[in-house]
């Protein structure tokens, strides 16, 4: 197996901790700022448009293989015990039915290609 190959297969593992983030970020037994950056990861993770997008040599496959999972590991770190075992317990049923998609983010993703079009675009009219 190569490096590639375990690093894929590490951040899928990872990654299907999202749904323990979902359900936790909104327990109210966890801290703010757990709930904030846990809410934060989630949202990117379920937007179904990349900040980096993946036909982007090398770059585009960089969130999926080194973001996201950091991300999810970080805010599990931040997570009393507790209260992610109940969420691993919910999220069981959520990784049956399928994730959700977030659209909010897709369209502030969408905002952010576009605002960068436009000020390149201005650089080269200039």
């Amino acid at each position: 197996m190569s490096v590639i190959e375990r690093l894929k297969a590490r951040a899928k593992e990872i990654k299907n901790n999202i749904f323990v983030l979902f359900l936790a970020y909104k327990d109210p037994r966890v801290p703010w700022y757990a709930k904030v950056f846990g809410a934060a990861v989630v949202a990117y993770a379920f937007s179904p448009i990349d900040l980096i997008p993946d036909f982007i040599p090398l770059l585009g496959y960089l969130d999926d293989l080194i973001l996201v999972p950091l991300g999810i590991a970080l805010a599990l770190k931040m997570i009393p015990d507790p209260v992610l075992a109940d969420c691993k317990a919910k999220a069981e049923e959520i990784r049956k039915n399928g994730k959700p998609k977030n659209w909010t983010m897709a369209v502030i993703f969408i905002l952010v290609w576009v605002a960068l079009a436009i000020w390149a675009g201005w650089l080269v009219y200039k």
